[in-house]
C-alpha cells in the first residue's frame, strides 16, 4: 500500500523525530511511505488568522502536492480535519471542487489510518509507564476519533493507561487563541494538566503535537512530574526497526 506523508510544519520544525517515527511505523505495517519535499502548510493559519485569500493560495499548493495519491496520512488530526472539512467550502464551484472531494476521501490521521484502513492495532511496542490520554478537539470533534487510539495503546506491552477526568475537554491552544486570549488559554491547559496528574500518571498522550505543545510549555514552566508524547512516538518505542 502506498502512503503519502503530510508532515505539518510545526512537526517539520520542532518534532522531527515523530514524523520519523510515524514512518517506523507503517514501513513496519507493511506500506510504502513516500514524502513530497515541496510540501508546505494545510493553510489552517492563516484560515483562522482570518487571512482566506492567503490561506486559498497555500492549500492551492497542498492540492497540487498531494495530486495523485492513494493515501495522504497526517500525525495531525487538526491538520487531516481541515483539508477534510473546510476545503470543500474553500474551493465549492472552483477548478479544484472535485480534486478536493477525492482528497478529502483519502486523507487520513495516523491512527485512524491503522485501524481503519490498514485494521492493525498491534505493532510489537513496549513501553513501562503510566499514561493517560487526552482526546484533542480535532481528532474528536472534526475526525471522530475516539477509541482507536486507545485500542493501540492497550496493545503496548507494559503501558498502563488511565482515563483522566474530562478527558474531552479543550487544552487550550486552539491556534491562535492561546495567542489572543492567553490567560484563559493556560488556565484551560492548568485543568488539564491537573485532571491528568490526578490519574496518577506520568506520561501525557495524544493524537496532536500542537496540544501536546501547549501542555508541555507549561508542565516545563511549572516543572510538573508529567511528559508529552505522540502516540507516534509510543507505538514506535520498545522495538528495532
Amino acid at each position: 500500500m502506498r502512503v503519502h506523508l503530510f508532515v505539518p510544519c510545526f512537526v517539520d520544525q520542532l518534532y522531527p523525530e515523530t514524523a520519523f517515527n510515524m514512518v517506523k511505523v507503517l514501513e513496519k505495517a507493511g506500506c510504502e511511505v513516500l514524502y513530497n519535499s515541496n510540501q508546505t502548510c494545510c493553510g489552517q493559519p492563516a484560515f483562522n488568522a482570518g487571512f482566506t485569500s492567503e490561506c486559498k493560495s497555500v492549500a492551492s499548493k497542498y492540492i497540487k502536492d498531494f495530486r495523485d495519491t492513494d493515501y495522504v496520512v497526517s500525525p495531525s488530526a487538526s491538520c487531516t480535519g481541515f483539508v477534510r472539512n473546510y476545503y470543500p467550502s474553500l474551493f465549492n464551484n472552483t477548478v479544484f471542487h472535485n480534486e478536493v472531494k477525492e482528497l478529502a476521501a483519502k486523507s487520513y490521521e495516523f491512527t485512524e489510518f491503522l485501524t481503519d484502513v490498514l485494521k492493525l492495532e498491534t505493532f510489537g511496542a513496549q513501553l513501562s509507564a503510566k499514561a493517560t490520554y487526552h482526546d484533542s478537539c480535532a481528532a474528536l470533534r472534526e475526525c471522530k476519533i475516539k477509541e482507536g487510539p486507545r485500542k493501540l495503546l492497550a496493545n503496548v506491552k507494559d503501558l498502563e493507561l488511565i482515563e483522566m477526568v474530562d478527558t474531552e475537554t479543550c487544552c487550550g491552544f486552539g491556534g491562535t487563541f492561546s495567542v489572543k486570549f492567553d490567560a484563559i488559554s493556560t488556565a484551560m491547559a492548568d485543568q488539564k494538566l491537573k485532571n491528568a496528574l490526578e490519574t496518577g500518571a506520568s506520561l501525557i498522550i495524544s493524537t496532536d503535537l500542537s496540544c501536546l505543545m501547549q501542555l508541555d510549555g507549561v508542565i516545563k514552566h511549572k516543572d510538573l512530574p508529567l511528559r508529552s508524547m505522540h502516540i507516534a512516538d509510543v507505538l514506535a518505542s520498545g522495538w528495532n526497526e
